[in-house]
C-alpha cells in the first residue's frame, strides 16, 4: 500500500459546452503536510455539499492502477488527482478493500465508509460523455474514508492497515449490488446492515429492500 499523491483543490467555475458549472473535482498534488479535520483536508473543498463531502466522505481515494485504463482510452496522460481524489494510492483496489477497514495516515485514523459514487462531473473533467456510466460498469470507482481521529497528514505520508472489518464486504461487492445485481435482497441486506456503512448508502439500500419486498 502506498500513497502516491495527496491532492486538494477549491471549487471553481468552468465552462463546458457553453454552460457554466461550479465544481470541486479539480484537485492538484501538494508537497506539504496538511491538517485533516473530520470533514476535509486544509485547502480542499466541494461545490455541491448535498452529494459531496461531509463526515462520511471526508477523503476521496482512487487507485493509481486504474489510470492506465483511462489513459489508454483517452490517448493522453492524466494528472494525479484527475478523478477528484484526495489520495491517489496503489495497492488498495476495490476487490481488496472492505467497508469498515481502518487505516493510519501519520497521526490520522481513517475508515472506509462507502464506494465513490461517480457523478456527471467526471465526464466533464475527462471530456468523456459516458464516463460516469463507464466507471460504474468497470467498477473503477474508488472509495471514501471517514476520519476517526483528526491530525496532520505529513509530507510523503505512509498508509498503514490497522484492522480489517470482520464482515468482509468489499467495495467491489457493494458496487456490484448497487449497480448490477440490483434484485439481490440478501446482498442488499448484508450491506445495509453494516453499521460502518455511510448513512446515505444505508438509506439507499434500505429503500431498495423495502421496494423489493412491497
Amino acid at each position: 500500500m502506498e500513497i502516491v499523491s495527496v491532492n486538494v483543490g477549491l471549487p471553481k467555475t468552468i465552462v463546458h459546452h457553453g454552460k457554466e458549472l461550479v465544481t470541486g473535482i479539480y484537485k492538484s498534488p501538494v508537497s506539504s503536510s496538511l491538517y485533516m479535520s473530520k470533514i476535509q483536508l486544509d485547502g480542499d473543498g466541494q461545490a455541491d455539499l448535498t452529494v459531496h463531502g461531509g463526515v462520511d466522505k471526508a477523503l476521496c481515494v482512487y487507485p493509481r492502477e486504474h489510470y492506465a485504463f483511462w489513459e489508454n482510452m483517452l490517448g493522453r496522460e492524466l494528472e494525479l488527482g484527475t478523478f477528484g481524489e484526495n489520495l491517489t494510492v496503489t495497492g488498495l483496489l476495490e476487490e481488496d478493500v472492505c467497508i469498515g477497514d481502518t487505516f493510519a495516515i501519520g497521526e490520522v485514523i481513517v475508515q472506509v465508509s462507502q464506494p465513490r459514487q461517480p457523478c456527471h462531473k467526471i465526464a466533464k473533467r475527462l471530456d468523456l460523455q459516458d464516463a460516469a456510466v463507464q466507471v460504474q460498469d468497470m467498477g473503477y470507482t474508488g472509495f471514501y474514508f471517514r476520519v476517526l481521529q483528526e491530525g496532520i497528514i505529513p509530507l510523503q505520508p505512509t498508509l498503514k492497515l490497522i484492522a480489517k472489518h470482520e464482515a468482509g464486504i468489499t467495495i467491489a461487492f457493494a458496487n456490484r449490488i448497487k449497480y448490477h445485481d440490483k434484485m439481490n435482497v440478501e446482498g442488499l441486506r448484508q450491506i445495509a446492515n453494516l453499521d460502518v456503512l455511510s448513512a446515505s448508502w444505508r438509506a439507499s439500500f434500505g429503500k431498495r429492500i423495502a421496494e423489493l419486498q412491497a
